[in-house]
């Protein structure tokens, strides 16, 4: 017996890395996974069904049900249809994994409006469009269900040479914390992952030598993943998950006072404010350093 026995689960960009070990802990816990994959590269150039099919093939050898999608989540008619391949060959849908992306890195004086422009495409565009079908999809059927959208460090902290990605990733995160509040009257769960894991995305992010392949091996990101589309998460939503390695933590804002008085009071001067941020200024929590890359 699997937590999601029963469930119908689909993945997007699941060919390979995270969305991969998604689909097959999704399908090891008892789902039937729709395994989407446009088959591009990681710059998102070209097509293929080659890895979508080799993940069905995994999931299947083990005795799992997997179907395959080649759908680009960034076209509002292939997030439509792979909504309805879950519908058509298991009968509804229960768990959206929006999980596909793409990178475009650069220095940002030597960003172009094309890498801004895909990027910003698949990563948010693709996550609504998806999101939106699938969302829809869960009113029709009044059974509620569980959301679960890919932000990153990058987006939340920041990093180096990645505005347009970080950029993509902070809206979704935003969209996410918006979109919860609205799927509680239906039931519909909505949260936020933001994952820290070697694939071919990130590998020449991590430096090299230090066992980065198996030490942030994106299985070891799927268990909360998978455990969210589980009954058993049921009360959990509008939240942001850090996974990194065998470490799961929550994020929670705070606020750092600098200078507060009563409303009723005159505004504060320009050099009074600047008093009390020079004198707060050691306090405030020490901001992400930046990564140490090369780039162009």
């Amino acid at each position: 017996m699997g937590l999601l026995d029963g469930k119908v689960a689909i993945v997007t960009g699941a060919g390979g890395g995270l969305g991969e070990t998604h689909a097959l802990l999704l399908a090891k816990e008892g789902a039937s996974v729709v395994v989407n994959d446009l088959g591009g590269a990681r710059d998102g150039s070209g097509a293929g069904s080659a890895l979508a099919d080799q993940v069905v093939d995994k999931i299947k050898a083990a005795g799992g049900n997997a179907v395959a999608d080649y759908g680009n989540v960034a076209k509002e008619e292939d997030a439509r249809a792979m909504v309805q391949t879950a519908v058509d060959s298991f009968g509804k849908l229960d768990f959206f994994i929006a999980n596909a992306g793409i990178l475009r890195d650069k220095s940002f004086k030597n960003m172009t409006n094309e890498m801004w422009d895909i990027v910003t495409d698949v990563h948010l565009r693709g996550t609504y469009l998806t999101v939106k079908a699938a969302y829809d999809q869960m009113l029709t059927q009044e059974t509620g269900g569980s959301i679960v959208v890919t932000s990153s460090t990058s987006g939340l902290l920041g990093n180096f040479g990645q505005t347009n990605y970080g950029a993509a990733k902070a809206g979704i995160a935003g969209f996410a914390r918006c979109l919860f509040q609205e799927g509680m009257k239906y039931n519909v769960r909505v949260n936020i992952l933001a994952p820290t894991a070697w694939s071919r995305l990130t590998a020449d992010i991590f430096p090299e030598g230090q066992n980065m392949e198996e030490l942030l091996s994106p299985d070891k990101v799927s268990p909360l993943v998978v455990w969210l589309g589980t009954d058993e998460a049921k009360e959990v939503t509008g939240r942001t998950f850090l996974v990194t390695g065998n470490s799961v933590q929550l994020v929670s804002w705070q606020a750092h006072p600098i200078a507060v008085k009563d409303n009723t009071d005159e505004p504060w001067t320009v050099a009074e404010i600047g008093e009390n941020v020079r004198e707060n200024f050691e306090k405030w929590p020490k901001g992400i350093q930046p990564t140490p890359r090369a780039f162009d």
